[in-house]
């Protein structure tokens, strides 16, 4: 079976690719380098399965239709994991358009390949952000997402409504993935883990929006990994999964537990809520359990020290 993983340079898109591989699948990768963080932070990511005899890697933008389709026919594309996106809530409004034409756009053109190939199963990685500020917790997949509060949000939902419109006048399954927070070694360097532990270890003061009482649900990535597995390989005519770790952490508990983990003491900077954030995401995996067998296996203070350990491993190169 051939596996298509656009992303694939990406911190999620990399472990997928891994993982696939390992269990003797063939993975064409996607990925064009998108400047969001350094070009040599991906090919690192790539380093530790590129030479695979079974991986073949394609250089090229999700807003390429002709190179897109043209990698579906080469390989011969049996299935679809579509990670690539532009990503995070607060440079969505920086950037609107942006996130519009290449989550929008991006996504419809995969969406299209996949019709063209007859593909057996699609997979597309969407987002708690859909929920917005949904009072009702935990969050589940029937509950009403209408209301986004970012660019970011509203091109997840969109991505989701052009599924269900492709695989109703198509017939190909579907499966859309919301993902809760990710983290794990190789996590983007701007999200909150990630940039926390890097300025704590430097001894410098960490932005706190807010009064540290908003609340996430954090998903370590292996956790995320083989919900996502077991999607592909469960085709659905057309379904929605929450994965999460189904526990929902306060910004300040974070911070602790990341201190923990280091070995040092954090210097905080207050700052304001910021447009788009919303005050908590939690997991329902009620329906992943029951349909795709996804259990969470990892404690955030256990993903915490995890990453810590790769941290630190990376530096010391």
């Amino acid at each position: 079976m051939t596996i298509l993983v656009t992303g694939a340079a990406g911190f999620i898109g990399s472990h997928l690719c891994e993982a696939l591989l390992a269990r003797g699948e063939r993975v064409v990768g996607v990925d064009n380098f998108d400047p969001f963080y350094p070009r040599a932070v991906k090919e690192r990511h790539l380093a530790a399965f590129s030479g695979h005899p079974n991986f073949t890697f394609v250089e090229g933008d999700i807003l390429d239709l002709p190179l897109l389709s043209a990698a579906f026919a080469t390989h011969r594309v049996d299935r679809v994991v579509h990670l690539a996106a532009l990503a995070g809530v607060r440079p969505s409004i920086e950037r609107p358009l942006d996130y519009q034409r290449v989550n929008v756009n991006g996504t419809a053109n995969i969406l299209e390949c996949c019709r063209e190939a007859d593909v057996g199963n699609l997979v597309f990685a969407s987002s708690s952000s859909v929920y917005g500020n949904n009072e009702k917790v935990p969050f589940a997949e029937s509950d009403r997402v209408d209301h986004p509060i970012s660019p970011y949000a509203a091109t997840k939902k969109a991505g989701e409504l052009m599924c269900h419109t492709w695989h109703h006048l198509y017939g190909f399954p579907v499966t859309c993935l919301r993902f809760f927070t990710v983290f794990g070694p190789r996590q983007r360097p701007d999200l909150a883990i990630a940039k926390f532990t890097r300025m704590i270890d430097r001894g410098e003061p960490i932005p706190l929006f807010g009064d540290g009482t908003t609340r996430r649900d954090y998903t370590y990535i292996d956790d995320i990994i083989a919900g996502t597995v077991a999607a592909l390989d469960r085709p659905t005519p057309y379904a929605i999964y929450n994965l999460g770790g189904s526990v929902t952490t306060p910004l300040a508990g974070l911070v602790q537990l990341i201190e923990k983990a280091l070995g040092r003491q954090a210097v905080i900077e207050r700052k304001p809520m910021q447009p788009g954030d919303v005050v908590a995401t939690w997991a329902d995996v009620a329906c992943a359990k029951r349909d795709l067998g996804y259990t969470p296996h990892t404690p955030l203070e256990e993903g915490i020290r995890r990453y810590v350990e790769w941290y630190q491993r990376e530096n010391d190169l």
